[in-house]
């Protein structure tokens, strides 16, 4: 934390910012601990910069102030930040590394996968290494390329590759309640006021 942002490594079965019903997300704790911390009395500004999926884990940057808010988007929009994931899956893919490349267009919390020129169909890639084969699963370490909806998820599964527990794009094997096996590990974004590079990591959770 510093006077423009905070990260934090966000659990899995939280949502990232409020949805508008009562269910608690990270967002809403951050806002409360800084409301304690500062003895605020009056709203907290406090805006993600990204989000990651409910049952998803791992780290999350938020913005204390709309200027940093909108240097730091600005960052990501011009390809100057990397997102790092590590997902334990349930088969193995072929190669030992690779490049997916595929084009998505997503629809009522679903993400599909479709032919090159469908309409609404975005540009989807990512890179793959094996860290580590197990008996509860596969490691993939995943460089993100391209920030889609469910991206990774649907990606993987694409490949028969499914992420544990993620039921929705085709697991059969359960994980942790509320949860799949995907974690936001490592990301790297330029400080908002001064330009320096930070690096942000997070333990990987997973035993295989």
């Amino acid at each position: 934390e510093d006077n423009h942002m905070l990260v934090v490594n966000k659990p899995a079965g939280l949502l990232t910012q409020p949805s508008g019903t009562r269910e608690d997300s990270i967002e809403m704790q951050c806002k409360e601990w800084i409301k304690q911390k500062y003895n605020k009395l009056g709203n907290v500004y406090l805006h993600a910069v990204h989000r990651l999926d409910k049952p998803v884990s791992g780290i999350v940057v938020f913005a204390k102030t709309s200027k940093a808010l909108t240097r730091l988007n600005a960052s990501i929009r011009e390809h100057k930040a990397k997102k790092g994931y590590v997902a334990l899956t349930e088969l193995s893919p072929n190669a030992e590394e690779g490049t997916l490349e595929h084009f998505l267009s997503h629809d009522d919390h679903y993400a599909t996968i479709e032919k090159e020129g469908k309409k609404d169909a975005k540009v989807s890639i990512l890179h793959y290494r094996v860290l580590k084969r197990g008996k509860k699963g596969t490691l993939l370490e995943i460089d993100l390329k391209t920030g889609r909806y469910h991206q990774i998820r649907v990606q993987l599964a694409e490949i028969g590759c499914s992420i544990l527990g993620d039921t929705k794009y085709g697991a059969r094997s359960t994980y942790l309640p509320n949860a799949i096996a995907l974690h936001h590990h490592r990301f790297e974004i330029p400080h908002p006021v001064s330009g320096e590079k930070m690096v942000f990591q997070s333990p990987i959770p997973f035993e295989i």
